[in-house]
């Protein structure tokens, strides 16, 4: 099966059985998205949306997060993986969007990685979860499903695995695609132990078919 195919067989099976695919993290503006992302490198969305409650109750804007002491955002987020870490990237984030663009999330890929704790992952995120653009953001999940369904070949980097899956997937549908990759590994094409038995797209699968050769 060519790559093509195997693209246009993944996208005719999610569109009809997966046709809503967005963001499991809880968020009602781009401020709060910004934080939830932050927040959700190397940790689950379940404890982002555990934590983010009484974080946004206690900071409910860029700018009282950016007045916020780093040792109060700390004591908020503590639970997380490398709460350290994003505790200032918070801060940072919040003085930066508060100092450069008046308090509002930028629209604009190059005015969001300018700002702490957002590389092109996070950016694209934000891009196309909250103003709705056509951007495709890799990140643990899509890197691999990606390579083991075999929709990309050889790519070390998420950046690789963008343009390869970009190469194929029209670009209208980047965003939601980001959706269906992320859910399908988290829920089915699992890192440690792959649901194959119960996976829809198993047919067009070079790790399935690696499976029954053996």
């Amino acid at each position: 099966m060519t790559r093509k195919a195997k693209f246009e067989k993944l996208i005719d099976y999610f569109q009809k059985n997966m046709p809503v695919a967005e963001t499991e993290l809880h968020y009602t503006t781009p401020y709060q998205l910004i934080v939830a992302v932050i927040l959700s490198a190397q940790c689950t969305d379940k404890r982002v949306n555990i934590i983010t409650p009484p974080f946004f109750k206690r900071f409910p804007d860029v700018q009282s997060l950016a007045e916020a002491d780093t040792d109060e955002i700390f004591e908020l987020i503590k639970s997380c993986s490398y709460p350290n870490n994003k505790a200032r990237n918070l801060s940072g984030m919040a003085k930066i969007i508060s100092e450069k663009f008046n308090g509002n999330i930028p629209d604009d890929y190059d005015k969001l990685i300018m700002v702490p704790g957002v590389g092109r992952k996070t950016a694209h995120v934000i891009l196309s979860v909250a103003f709705h653009q056509n951007k495709m953001a890799v990140d643990t999940h899509v890197h691999r499903v990606s390579a083991r369904i075999g929709l990309t070949k050889g790519a070390r980097t998420p950046l690789e695995t963008e343009k390869q899956l970009m190469k194929y997937i029209p670009e209208n549908l980047a965003g939601k695609a980001h959706h269906w990759l992320i859910l399908h590994g988290r829920y089915v094409c699992k890192a440690r132990n792959p649901q194959c038995g119960k996976c829809g797209i198993s047919g067009i699968c070079d790790f399935f078919s690696s499976l029954k050769s053996d």
